[in-house]
This record gives structure tokens, C-alpha cells and sequence, in this order.
């Protein structure tokens, strides 16, 4: 298997609505991807498309086609993932693999979504269809009832009283919030206290609007390379050295784990058996905080903290830039933005800005060479985990 880096990223600002088509959003990152890799469109060999909701944001099916002629790359194989939140992630996987493989020397992989141009009630409602369609949804759950009914569930499984836990959660959103303050891509930039996050606007009992990160409108783009394309173009290659992938089923085949994510821990341990690291060795991690109780929980199952302690390690600072892991310093998807399809290259993005130190100082985590990302879809139906390191 051959070694694959990532030679240039790019995001778009992630924002609420606006008026660039997905085709369009896609090709403003994918093309400032390319141009910082030092390629033309004729360069890439294939295209891979995270995309959920392009069908019922703009009645816009195959969106990936009609990205990569847009973009220049004609003809070429154009793939859609979807796997709800973690679209992104699963088509950067796959991007991966096929170069590991030998088939394909350049691809680019990304993703692009307008969920905030769909209006609350709409992208709440397609949300929505990637819980279980036949028991979940028809009972009226959204995925706010999803989360909140895992934060009652931590509460009593680890004995943490709720007023305790929502100090905590509340602090995750504090310290997001702190990050995407200095992150310029980032939707929500203003610093809010463990307050006002407590005062918000109550959504579904006991998660209130500021554990809530926002429906967002952005595209990612990522250009990969096998080891030996790499050389040749960047001297700042990032290696992805270890990748993982589960799924799992509806909550009710999931409740002898809850609400521990089994999914998120079968995909971790993969990544982390690929990449021959453990935990202890990650520097930096962009996870997949849709939540503020998504963070607690991840965190634990990703092996960063022991299960049940992690709301009072963010407490004492340990999840921020400084502490045993930094986590989010991005802002997150509470502070930078969730377009669902773009998310998980996003986070990529982040980490490989990261770990070329090529970020703003505020929120920068000074001599990082390994991080790691977590793209959860769905309510743990899908996990992806991407490993990367410094190559130079």
C-alpha cells in the first residue's frame, strides 16, 4: 500500500444562507485547493463529493458531476457520498484508499451543503430521516431529542448530577466558542460565558441553544496524493497514516451501549491500529461536537479521557489548546459551523493547517505533528476517524 498525503486544502467561509449553488460553493474551495497544491484540473484523476440534502436544498441530485465539469475536471470519475454528517469523511476515506492503492496517483476529495439555506423547519425535518425511518423518526425524533435523551442517560449511568453535567456541557460551548472567536471561516464568532449558555433558549431538555451548533452553508475541498506526486509538489506533505469506518444501527440495537457510541470506538481503534498510535500520541482533534454532550462522550470513546470524567476535564482545561488533547480549536461545530456534507473536510482542513502551523496564533497548538478527526452520522449509524501526520 502506498502512502498518501494531502498536499493542499481549502474551505469556504462556513455561513448562514447565501446565495452560491453547492456547484458553485464546491468549486470556490476545490479550485483554491488546487492552487495551493501547485495543480491544474487536468491533474485530477478523480473526484469525490460529500453531499446529504442537495436534492431537497435546490432540487439538485448528482451534485458531483456537475461539480467537476464546473470545475474543469472533464470526464473524470465523479463520485456522491452521503453518509449524513460524515459524508465528507467517508468520501476523503475512500479518496485514500484508492490512492493507497496504486489506482490513482491525484484525487480530490470535499464535500458542500446549504442546510441553513433550507430554513430550521425543513433541515430539521430531513435531518431527521437519517435516524431510523421506520421507529425513530415517526416517533417525533429529532436529533436535539436524540442528544438530549443522551445527556439524562450519561447523567445517570456515571452518576453526575444534570446541574453538574450542564455546567460542564456548558463549558465545551465556552470554550468552542473561544476558539471560532479567531478562526475567520468560522459562522459564530463571539465569546459567550457558562451563563449564557445556561440562560439560552431551552430546545429539548437539558440541551439549551448554545449546546446546539448551527445549520451552516460551506463547501471543503482537499487534494490528496500518493507519496511520490506528493514529493514532487508540496514540501509540507501531511500523511494520512491510519483510517476507520462503522456503522451501526437504529438507538434501540444500540441501548446495551449507550451512551457510549460503540460505532465510534470499533472506527477509532481501527484508525488508531493503521496508524500505529494510541491515544496518548494525539496532539490535536477535530470531533464531531454537533452537540455539547457529543463532545463528552466522544472524547471518552475516542480514548482521550476515562468514561464518565471528561465534563470535568474540560473544566480544568484539559480538552483545550495547552491541556492533555486540544480539542476543537477550529471552534468546532458549535462555533466554526456544521454544512453536513462539507463537515468532515472541514476538519481535515483544520488539522492539516494545524499541523503546518498555519493558523491563527490565538488558537494555534504550537508543535503539533499528529491529529486526528471524528465525523459522526447520524445518531452513530455511521463513524469515521482519520489520522494525520507531519511529513517533513
Amino acid at each position: 500500500m502506498k502512502k498518501v498525503a494531502v498536499i493542499g486544502v481549502a474551505q469556504t467561509n462556513f455561513t448562514a444562507a447565501q446565495d452560491k449553488t453547492e456547484v458553485e460553493l464546491f468549486a470556490e474551495a476545490a479550485l483554491e485547493a488546487m492552487a495551493k497544491s501547485n495543480i491544474k484540473p487536468r491533474d485530477i484523476q478523480a473526484l469525490f463529493v460529500g453531499n446529504v440534502l442537495g436534492d431537497f436544498s435546490e432540487g439538485q441530485g448528482m451534485v458531483q458531476a456537475f461539480a467537476a465539469e464546473n470545475i474543469g475536471c472533464f470526464n473524470v470519475p465523479a463520485n456522491r457520498y452521503e453518509g449524513a454528517c460524515a459524508s465528507a469523511s467517508m468520501a476523503v476515506r475512500d479518496a485514500f484508499m484508492w490512492v493507497a492503492s496504486g489506482f490513482y496517483d491525484i484525487v480530490l476529495a470535499g464535500g458542500v451543503e446549504r442546510a441553513a439555506t433550507m430554513g430550521t423547519p425543513l433541515a430539521t425535518r430531513t435531518f431527521a430521516m437519517f435516524s431510523d425511518s421506520r421507529y425513530e423518526f415517526p416517533s417525533g425524533i429529532t436529533f436535539p431529542g436524540v442528544f438530549a435523551m443522551l445527556a439524562h442517560l450519561y447523567a445517570s449511568h456515571y452518576n453526575v448530577p444534570l446541574k453538574k453535567l450542564k455546567e460542564q456541557m456548558a463549558q465545551v460551548s465556552v470554550q468552542s466558542y473561544k476558539y471560532g472567536m479567531h478562526n475567520p471561516k468560522a459562522q459564530m464568532r463571539k465569546e459567550v460565558t457558562i451563563e449564557d449558555v445556561l440562560n439560552s433558549f431551552m430546545v429539548s431538555t437539558p440541551i439549551q441553544l448554545h449546546d446546539c451548533c448551527p445549520f451552516s452553508d460551506g463547501g471543503s475541498a482537499l487534494i490528496l496524493a500518493s507519496e511520490d506526486a506528493a514529493k514532487k509538489l508540496t514540501d509540507k506533505p501531511v500523511y494520512i497514516t491510519g483510517v476507520g469506518q462503522a456503522s451501526a444501527g437504529p438507538l434501540s440495537s444500540q441501548k446495551k451501549y449507550l451512551p457510549r457510541i460503540y460505532s465510534r470506538e470499533v472506527s477509532s481503534k481501527l484508525a488508531y491500529k493503521m496508524a500505529g498510535r494510541t491515544p496518548d500520541d494525539i496532539d490535536v482533534c477535530e470531533l464531531h461536537d454537533c452537540f455539547s454532550i457529543a463532545s463528552i462522550i466522544a472524547v471518552e470513546s475516542l480514548g482521550f479521557f476515562e468514561f464518565g470524567t471528561s465534563g470535568e476535564a474540560w473544566m480544568k482545561g484539559e480538552a483545550a489548546i495547552g491541556g492533555k488533547v486540544a480539542i476543537n480549536p477550529s471552534g468546532g461545530l458549535k462555533a466554526k459551523g456544521h454544512p453536513i456534507g462539507a463537515t468532515g473536510g472541514g476538519q481535515v482542513y483544520e488539522i492539516v493547517n494545524q499541523l503546518r502551523g498555519e493558523v491563527e496564533p490565538e488558537r494555534l497548538v504550537e508543535g503539533a505533528k499528529i491529529g486526528m478527526t471524528d465525523t459522526l452520522g447520524g445518531d452513530g449509524g455511521t463513524l469515521v476517524n482519520i489520522i494525520l501526520e507531519r511529513g517533513w
